[in-house]
Order: C-alpha cells, then structure tokens, then sequence
C-alpha cells in the first residue's frame, strides 16, 4: 500500500505577463539630491577657483590696462565747457607738461614722455536718462511737421556732455610694469590737479605782479610806476574774486578777505608808494636826469593817445545808447479811450552798452590822473637839480621796504585765491573718484569680474548635471525594486496552483480507498441488522 501511494511532483514558475510601467519617485529624487550634494559643492568650488585661476592667469599675462575714475564738477562743464567758458577737451590730461611732471617726482626717465601719452586713453559713459530723453528728442525729430520743426530742433539743442570719465593707461606697451604704471597714473592724477589750478585760478592774471623782482634795472621813478602797475593789478584781481564770491569767504590759509587784502593794497599804494614818489619828485632823485626826462614825455605822450582813443570810445557808446531803440510793452485798458499805456523796458544788448560806457569812462579818468600825474614829475625834474647821496640812499632804502610789502601783498592774494579755488569755487571741480591700484586683490578682483559670466554658465552646466544624475539614479532604484516585487508575487502565485493541484491529485487518488471503505462498512451495519 505505501509503495502504491509515492508521486514526483514538478513546479513550473511560468512568466505570464510583460509589465512595462515606469515607477517615478519623488521622495527618490530627494534622496538622491541629498546624497549627490556633497559632490555638486566640490564640483561647483572647484570650477569656480579654476575658473578664477585661469582668468586671472590671462589678465596678468596681458598686463590689463590700469584705470582710474575722475570727475569735474565745475560750472560749465554740463555745457562741455571749461571755467573760463571754452570748450573743454579731457585729452588735456594727456599734456607734455603734466606728463613731465609726473615722470620728474617719480624719478623716471624723461624720454618716456611720449610712450606715456601715447598710451592713455579715456571713456566716458552716458547715463540712462540723458539717453533716453536725447532718444526722446530725436523720435520727436523725426515726427515734425514743417509747422513743428523748429520747437523739435530747439529741443535738440539740449545736448548730453560727460563729467565722468574713466582715465586707461596701457603700461605694458609703455615698457612698465604693473606697480609702476599705476605709480605714473595715479601721480598724473595728481599733478593735473596742479595744471588745472594753474591755468584756471590765480597765476595767469598775477603774472605781470610777480615781475616787480626785477625792479633795480630800472631809475627809482620807473621803479615807482612798476610798484603802482603791480598794486593795480592786484587791486583789479582781487575785485574780480569779490565780485564772484557770494559767500563772503575768508581764508582759513591767511585770514584775509579779499576786500581785506584789497584795502591792505589801497593803503600800500595811496601812503607808501605816494608817500616815496612825492619824495623822489620833490628832491629830483635820479639816476639818470635825461633819461628820465625823455621817459617822462614818452609816457605822456602814450597816455594822450589812450586818451584821445577812450574819448571816442566812449562817443561811440553814447552814441549807441541814444539811438537803441528799447523793447516797448503796450499795456491794454479796459477799452477806455486814453487808459491804454506803453513801458519801455532794457534789454540785455542794452545794458551791456551802458557796462561798456562805464568802463571808458574810468579808463579815461584814470588815463588823465596819470598825464596829471607825469606832468608835474617832468615839470618838478625840469626845475630842480639832482639830488644828493643821502636822498638816493634814502629813496633805495624805502623802495626796498616798498618792494617786501608788495611781494606779501602778492603773496597773501595767491595764498587766499588758493584757497578760494580749491575750497569754494573749484572744491569738487576736480576729482579723483576712484584711484589706480596696483594690490594683487586689484588684479584677482578684475578676473573675478572677467570670469563671472563663463563661471555662470558653467556653474548652471553643474547644477543640471547634478539634477540629472539624481534623476536617473532615483529612476533606476524605483523600477529595480519594482521588478523585485513582481518577481515576488509571480512565485507566489505559481506556488498556489501548484498546491492546488497537488490537493486535487491526492483527493483523486484518495477516493476509490474511501469509497471502498465506505462500501464495506455499509455492509457490516447491514450485517448486524439483519443477525438482530
């Protein structure tokens, strides 16, 4: 009987369906991001400090220009013109004269000059709205009409003139090297600050003051004429400082106004200067008694004919004045015979003749004091004899006095206009905003700059690489895992019908024995009925 129950079973695991789904994981892709963020940020670092290597590698091998960022601020120079109202050309920064300089303090060769000059160059940018309104204009230009035109071209006379500009000096192709060639910038800088003073502040108009240094080479009247001449210039100069200054400055330098300094040179000229004259006219002090005759009738002579030219001078302004017609204004009544009325008004051609005639008119006053004046020391020498030692050893020992409080004097203006020009009216005329540097973090911030826009596409290179790789990653785990569990449960599922059909083999095979049994047992109850 057991040799009759023994069977070998067989468990096919059969593949029954193909799935393609792809699984993607959110929370896969964050994991993965997390695990990759280490690499990202050493691959970010490391292509920015390459990237910044290499720039800055190519920026020093290149000798990059040194710049520089100045400024003027002065009247005038919105209109491109200069303080004494030319026009303004910012190549004269490039002048020989700075250049020299510069090169001079630095103790640099002066055949240099040129190769310096050649090599520095400026740009200037315009700002957003001067371009946008000169945009404006020049739309409205090209939308005139005939009746229009002349509104659109007055518009078009507002022009945009630059205040900033950015100064550039190429030292490698001057032959120097970096630490130097922003040594000569900057102290080129620095000098045009001393040019630019020079010639638009107080030396020009000062010049014919300094000149009284020479003053021995001339006879002592002469000597006078010079000191005068000197005082009057100053005199002239310093009104002309007080006529500008509305803040009634005074120096921090000196402690003089310039109405100060003018009264100081206004008492000089009318006590000490008249005070020796009157001497030396008085007691005939001379070097030379014809010489100085002769000079006095060459003067007078001069001053009569300056004379006679501001006489008709001023005739002709007169008459200019008479027949210049004013602007009239006819101002209407309320319809009234007899209430309308005219005014006459003064225009700016008008009150510019009457400027001109005031000015004759003291230029002429002046003219004949001083005929007055040469004429009573001609006629004075004429009748007089030549004086002694002791008054020619007198008039030399003054005029010298005279000659040291001219000089402090002249002294004291140039001090105080200094001051003036670079503290009031020039105080940001001039400036320096942004000076050269020669630091290597000069050098590392300008690749920095020159890197910036490679180093951000490469840093956005990384950054989708990084997405990428996390993405693909994430993808992989999921549908791997997916192909697990569907293993899993084709097993599953296959080892259920194999169960199944081992239960119905037994259950088949097992039933002829039950059936017997059952048979046999039936009929022993039968059996034992049938013997009751």
């Amino acid at each position: 009987m057991a040799k009759s129950n023994e069977r070998n079973l067989n468990v096919t695991i059969k593949n029954q369906e193909d799935k393609n789904d792809i699984i993607i994981s959110i929370s896969g892709i964050f994991k993965n991001l997390k695990r990759l963020l280490a690499i990202w940020l050493v691959a970010c670092i490391a292509a920015g400090v390459l990237g910044i290597a290499l720039s800055a590698i190519i920026s020093f091998s290149k000798k990059t220009p040194a710049r520089a960022l100045i400024s003027f601020t002065y009247s005038g120079i919105e209109k491109g013109l200069d303080p004494k109202g030319r026009k303004f050309d910012v190549n004269s920064m490039k002048n020989p004269i700075v250049i020299e300089k510069a090169l001079t303090e630095l103790g640099i060769d002066l055949d240099n000059i040129e190769k310096v000059r050649a090599n520095i160059s400026f740009d200037y940018k315009i700002p957003e709205d001067a371009y946008d309104r000169l945009t404006a204009y020049n739309s409205v230009m090209d939308k005139a009409t005939t009746g229009s035109l002349s509104a659109a071209q007055a518009m078009l006379d507002v022009t945009y003139y630059p205040t900033q500009f950015t100064i550039y000096f190429d030292f490698g192709k001057a032959g120097f090297d970096r630490k130097t060639g922003v040594e000569v910038l900057n102290t080129l800088l620095e000098r045009y600050r001393d040019y630019f003073y020079e010639q638009y502040g107080y030396n020009e108009p000062l010049g014919a003051a300094v000149n009284v240094a020479d003053y021995k080479d001339y006879d002592y009247a002469q000597q006078i004429d010079l000191f005068r001449n000197s005082l009057r210039t100053v005199r002239n100069y310093l009104a002309s400082l007080a006529k500008d200054d509305n803040t009634t400055f005074r120096s921090s330098v000196t402690g003089y106004t310039f109405n100060d300094l003018s009264e100081y040179a206004k008492t000089v000229g009318s006590i000490d200067l008249d005070r020796i004259s009157s001497y030396i006219s008085v007691n005939n002090v001379t070097k030379d008694k014809d010489s100085a005759l002769a000079y006095y009738n060459y003067r007078i002579e001069n001053l009569k004919r300056d004379e006679n030219e501001y006489k008709e001078r001023l005739a002709s302004v007169e008459a200019s004045i008479t027949q210049y017609e004013k602007d009239t204004i006819l101002i209407f009544g309320n319809g009234t015979e007899g209430t309308n009325t005219e005014s006459s008004t003064h225009s700016e051609q008008y009150d510019s003749l009457f400027r001109q005639k005031t000015n004759v008119e003291a230029a002429l006053a002046q003219t004949r004091q001083d005929i007055n004046f040469y004429e009573s020391r001609r006629n004075a020498l004429q009748n007089n004899t030549n004086s002694s030692q002791g008054n020619i050893k007198k008039v030399e020992e003054d005029i010298a006095a005279l000659s040291k409080k001219v000089d402090n004097i002249v002294s004291l203006t140039e001090q105080t206009a200094n001051d003036y020009y670079e503290n009031v009216q020039f105080a940001h005329a001039y400036n320096v905003l942004i000076p050269a540097t020669r630091s290597i973090g000069a050098g590392l911030s300008d690749a920095v700059k020159n890197a910036v826009k490679p180093l951000i596409v490469v840093e956005l290179l990384i950054f989708v690489i990084y997405m990428i790789a996390a993405f693909v990653n994430s993808l992989k785990e999921a549908n791997s895992k997916k192909r697990v569990f569907a293993a899993d449960d084709d097993d599953d599922d296959e080892e259920e019908v194999s169960l199944d059909e081992l239960v119905d083999v037994i259950e088949e095979e097992a039933a002829p024995e039950n059936t017997a049994k059952t048979v046999k047992s039936a009929n022993n109850n039968n059996n034992k009925k049938k013997k009751k």
